[in-house]
C-alpha cells in the first residue's frame, strides 16, 4: 500500500510501527454547530480508509477528538442562553446523527478536551521545563524559534510564514509565530486551575495531548483537511516532537478542498451548507457516494447537479443488487457449469482491481469504477438460467466490495404492509383472469403510494420509490 505523505510530498510504502496494527488520529469537529459539507469530506474519506485497513486485516485504533471548549462554543452559548458544556453536548449528539446518515463508524475513542485538562496541563509543564514554552500574563506560549524544524510540514521557514501570515499583534508573545498553549481566563468564560492561573487550553495543544494519551508518542497516521496543514498540524508537530524528542506521526494525510457551484464555500457568499441542510433534499448516502467518487486529494465541486448524478449512479448499483437478490431467491439448486467456473475466475479479478485502486493512495474513485464494472459483469452474466452457486458468488463479491466503501447497504422492508401485499396478490390474480383494467388500476394505486412494480419471468418485483 502506498500513501501520499504530506510531509515528504510523495507517495510512500505504508509500513506501520507494529505489524498488523495501525494507530490513526483524525481531527474532529469543534462542536458549536451542525457540521458542514466541508467537514463531511474528511470524516467520510478517513472512515473509508479505516474500513479498508480493517478489510486488509489491520487492527486499527482510530481516535477522533471533540473540541468542546473554544471561543466559538462560548459565543454560541451566549446566543442560545445555555452553558458552553450544554452547547457542546447538544452538537455532539447532532454530529452523531449526521455521521450515522453519512455511514461513518464511531471512533475507537472520541476524547473531549474537557476530559483531558489534567493531561494538557502536564504536557505544557513538560514543554516549559524543556525551555520550549514560556508564561506571559497568565497565558503560555510555544516558542517556535526554539524548534529548529518549525515549518517542515507546510514547507516554509519562519520568515516565509511570518511574511504570509495575518498575525494579530500580541505584546505577550516573544515572536510573531509563537502560538498559545494556555489562555488566561476572561470574564464569563469557563476556566480550570493551572500553575499559570485559571484558564483553558489553546486549540493546537489538545490534539497532541489526546493523541499521546490514547495512541502514544509516535503514531502511524495523522489525517485531516488540507486547511489544517498550517497552522494546526504544523503546531502539533512542533509541540509533540519538542516534548518527546521523537517523530510524532509517520504519515500525514490531507484531503482537498470543496468548492460549491465552482466557488469557495463561505457564509458571506451564501453557499455555505450544513449536512443537515442537505439531508432535507438528498439521502446522505448520496453525499457519501459523491465524496468517494473523486480522489480524496483532488478538489471537488459540490452542487445539486453533481448530487443528482451521484444519486443516479447509486441507484444503478442498488438496481443491480436488488435484481441479483431477486434472481437468487427464485433460482433452484443446480450444479455450477464449466462456463460459470471460468467466469468465477473473471469475477475474482474485480477484488484484485479494487485492492489495487485502494492500495494506490486510497483511490476511491477507481475503486468505485471497479464496483460499476462488477455491476456490468453481474447484469451480463447472471440470469434466471444461472446456477444458484454462481449467482451467490456474484452477490458475495458485490457485497464484499461495497461494504468496504459502506455504500449500497440499505435494505427494503422485509415485510410489506398487509394491505399492500394483498393489493399485489389481487393484481396478480387480475392478470391471470385477463382483467387488465383492474390490474393497471392496482398498479397505479401502488405507484401513488410509492411502490413500484416490475413484472419478470420469475414473478413480481417491487421497490419503494
Amino acid at each position: 500500500m502506498k500513501l501520499y505523505n504530506t510531509i515528504t510530498r510523495k507517495k510512500e510504502n505504508f509500513i506501520p510501527i507494529e505489524e498488523g496494527k495501525v494507530k490513526m488520529y483524525v481531527c474532529g469537529p469543534t462542536v458549536y454547530n451542525f457540521i458542514h459539507i466541508g467537514n463531511a469530506r474528511p470524516f467520510i474519506i478517513f472512515d473509508t480508509f479505516r474500513r479498508y485497513l480493517e478489510y486488509r486485516g489491520y487492527d486499527v485504533t482510530y481516535v477522533q477528538n471533540f473540541t468542546d471548549v473554544d471561543d466559538k462554543i462560548i459565543n454560541r452559548s451566549h446566543e442560545e442562553g445555555i452553558s458552553p458544556s450544554e452547547v457542546a453536548e447538544k452538537y455532539i449528539k447532532e454530529y452523531f446523527i449526521d455521521c450515522d446518515g453519512l455511514g461513518i463508524k464511531r471512533a475507537t475513542v472520541h476524547p473531549r478536551v474537557t476530559e483531558n485538562i489534567e493531561q494538557i496541563v502536564d504536557f505544557i509543564k513538560d514543554l516549559e521545563n524543556k525551555g520550549f514554552a514560556y508564561a506571559s500574563n497568565g497565558d503560555v506560549y510555544f516558542d517556535t524559534k526554539k524548534f529548529d524544524s518549525y515549518g517542515k510540514l507546510s514547507k516554509q521557514n519562519q520568515e516565509e510564514l511570518e511574511a504570509g501570515a495575518r498575525i494579530e499583534i500580541n505584546e505577550n508573545k516573544h515572536n510573531p509565530m509563537d502560538f498559545v498553549l494556555w489562555k488566561a481566563k476572561k470574564e464569563g468564560e469557563p476556566g480550570w486551575s493551572s500553575p499559570w492561573g485559571e484558564g483553558r487550553p489553546g486549540w493546537h495543544i489538545e490534539c497532541s495531548v489526546m493523541s499521546n494519551r490514547y495512541l502514544g508518542e509516535t503514531i502511524d497516521i495523522h489525517a485531516g483537511g488540507h486547511d489544517l496543514i498550517f497552522p494546526h498540524h504544523e503546531n502539533e508537530i512542533a509541540q509533540s516532537e519538542a516534548r518527546s524528542g521523537k517523530q510524532f506521526s509517520r504519515y500525514w494525510i490531507h484531503n482537498g478542498y470543496i468548492n460549491v457551484n465552482n466557488e469557495k464555500m463561505s457564509k458571506s457568499k451564501g453557499n455555505f451548507f450544513t449536512v443537515r441542510d442537505i439531508s432535507k433534499f438528498f439521502d446522505l448516502e448520496i453525499v457519501r457516494f459523491f465524496m468517494l467518487s473523486a480522489h480524496y486529494r483532488n478538489p471537488v465541486n459540490f452542487s445539486d447537479e453533481m448530487l443528482e448524478q451521484a444519486k443516479a449512479g447509486l441507484e444503478r448499483l442498488y438496481n443491480t443488487k436488488e435484481k441479483l437478490e431477486f434472481t437468487l431467491e427464485n433460482l433452484k439448486e443446480s450444479k455450477i457449469t464449466d462456463e460459470e467456473n471460468a467466469l468465477i475466475n473473471d469475477l475474482n479479478k474485480f477484488r484484485d482491481e479494487f485492492i489495487k485502486a485502494m492500495d494506490d493512495d486510497i483511490n476511491t474513485a477507481d475503486a468505485v469504477s471497479t464496483v460499476f464494472e462488477l455491476a456490468r459483469f453481474i447484469n451480463t452474466n447472471v440470469s434466471e438460467k444461472s446456477s444458484k452457486e454462481f449467482a451467490s458468488k456474484n452477490l458475495d463479491m458485490f457485497k464484499e466490495l461495497t461494504a468496504v466503501l459502506n455504500i449500497v447497504n440499505k435494505k427494503e422492508d422485509d415485510v410489506l404492509e398487509d394491505e399492500i401485499k394483498e393489493m399485489i396478490e389481487q393484481r396478480t390474480q387480475a392478470k391471470k383472469d385477463k382483467n387488465f383494467e383492474l390490474a393497471d388500476k392496482i398498479r397505479s394505486e401502488l405507484l401513488d403510494r410509492g411502490i413500484e412494480l416490475e413484472d419478470t419471468r420469475q414473478g413480481v418485483k417491487w421497490k419503494k420509490i
